[in-house]
């Protein structure tokens, strides 16, 4: 029978490969991985590079960041938020392995995974000719799965500490193999795993040079991933030492006016994004935030906004009024807003940090749209300033001021509770409150809702939302393992506090 070889991302495929139980329906010896030629010539590197980098976009914005900030206490449920992101919002006993929110944060990272796989072992041989650039494309599928699985560890295990050894984390997939059903490993090993990649992708990448909005993984890219891992692991010294790589590089700047933040958060063409995936209107390739401030026309109203979830009270109170946040990332009144049937003119304030680039619309109604950014340099004076409390309180002080003074804020000495109160402030929309929260060993006490949205019950006022309480030890803070992933793979152990429900 004549070999035929699998070649899944050839001429730049976007396409996810199915999961590991549709695979059993293709008869068995049909397909064959060979991945010493898998890659045979120009064409076929340029396309498994550009499949990665577009499996590598497809894991950001969305599912992959709204649930973590929607469950905890940024915002607050609209009336008629139609139940959208309701299970990770209540964090009651309706988050269970079934929930489709926290299943997508499980299922496509690692389906993604599947093909830097094949990239990070094809690559290894091509033909004369090809080593330089098939060494940069195994780079950027280093970078992609060490984010991948920085991700999902975050999100599906405790937090690094003192039991990481034994703590279940995720199954460690390392290689292409559609007949494997492994355990999940512990979180130290993954987060291991995350090192190794990180330490691959570092000699890999070490000639690409990073610059503002770069369009592929850059070294830099790789240092700022070096940072976030070395702040889970706790190793201080090393988290501050690599994100000020890059504050030290001059290579990027915060924006620090009006013109320049609207720059950098609306039009998409700042100095703050360590990457910015390629995206137009014409390809796609932006990401759709479509809960917080959408906005719709009305031939009376004109503009109002439709939003799912608006800022808490605690989050409003929590900028002061030179803040540029404040009047660059809330609504200031301007436009109604559209909640139940109601219009409403100035009781409510909706969180507007994704409104939309005017380039990915086709009309005068902004849209949420906007380019995907990984990591802004914003969060390395965070990590900086954070990891140097404990032995550089200086130090720790100098970046936090520096990213305090460019926002407009009060610059203030450096606490645990200043840094993370910056935090909380800078980072609101991008997904890192809950991982935030866990390695912290913190929760939260309830979400207060702005006066008017309560006083009007403009907000969803039952138990479980504005009321809402998490301890730092909710089982919540750590979600399911799918359901049908355990189902598919019976050496999947649960987290404690879920259950999997058997379904035909």
């Amino acid at each position: 029978m004549k070999k035929n070889i699998v070649k899944i991302l050839a001429a730049g495929a976007v396409l996810f490969m199915a999961a590991s139980c549709d695979m059993d329906l293709v008869p068995e010896g049909s397909f064959v991985y060979d991945p010493e030629n898998i890659i045979t010539n120009q064409n076929d590197l340029d396309g498994f590079e550009a499949g990665v980098v577009a499996q590598f976009r497809g894991i950001f914005g969305g599912v992959f960041d709204e649930p973590q900030d929607i469950m905890v206490d940024y915002f607050n449920a609209v009336s008629d938020y139609g139940n959208n992101y309701g299970g990770v919002h209540r964090s009651g006993g309706d988050l269970d392995a079934s929930n489709y929110d926290t299943r997508d944060n499980w299922r496509y990272p690692f389906l993604a995974m599947k093909n830097f796989n094949i990239v990070i072992n094809g690559a290894k041989t091509v033909p004369d000719g090809l080593q330089d650039a098939a060494a940069i494309a195994r780079g950027e599928a280093f970078v992609a799965r060490a984010y991948a699985y920085l991700h999902m560890i975050r999100l599906f295990a405790k937090p690094y500490g003192a039991n990481a050894a034994t703590d279940l984390g995720l199954p460690l997939v390392l290689e292409y193999d559609q007949n494997a059903r492994p355990a999940r490993a512990s979180v130290k090993e993954i987060y291991d795993q995350i090192k190794a990649d990180l330490d691959s992708a570092a000699v890999l990448l070490k000639g690409v040079k990073g610059e503002p909005r770069a369009q592929k993984p850059t070294i830099d890219l790789v240092d700022a991933l070096y940072a976030r891992y070395y702040l889970d692991t706790k190793d201080y010294a090393k988290a501050a030492a690599s994100a000020h790589k890059i504050i030290d590089s001059g290579t990027y700047k915060l924006a620090a006016t009006a013109e320049e933040m609207e720059a950098e958060f609306v039009n998409d063409n700042g100095t703050e994004a360590i990457m910015q995936f390629f995206g137009n209107l014409q390809e796609g390739g932006y990401m759709s935030h479509t809960f917080y401030a959408p906005m719709q026309k009305d031939s009376d109203k004109g503009l109002y906004y439709r939003p799912y979830f608006v800022p808490t009270k605690t989050l409003l109170d929590s900028y002061e009024a030179t803040d540029l946040r404040l009047a660059c990332w809330y609504s200031d009144g301007k436009y109604p807003v559209f909640v139940n049937g109601n219009y409403y003119e100035t009781e409510l304030t909706v969180f507007k940090r994704f409104s939309g680039n005017p380039a990915l619309r086709t009309d005068d109604v902004p849209n949420t749209r906007q380019m995907i950014k990984p990591i802004l340099l914003s969060e390395m004076y965070l990590i900086a300033a954070e990891a140097e409390l404990s032995s550089n309180a200086a130090a720790a002080k100098t970046d936090l001021n520096a990213l305090q003074a460019a926002r407009g804020a009060s610059q203030t000495e450096a606490t645990a509770e200043t840094v993370q109160k910056e935090w909380y402030r800078e980072t609101v929309g991008l997904g890192l409150r809950m991982p935030c929260l866990k390695r912290w060993g913190l929760g939260f006490n309830g979400r207060p809702g702005q006066p008017q949205a309560v006083a009007k019950e403009i907000i969803v006022l039952q138990a479980n939302f504005a009321d809402k309480v998490m301890n730092a030890n909710d089982s919540r803070f750590v979600w399911p393992v799918p359901t049908h992933e355990i189902q598919v793979n019976r050496n999947l152990v649960q987290n404690d506090g879920y259950t999997s429900v058997e379904v035909e």
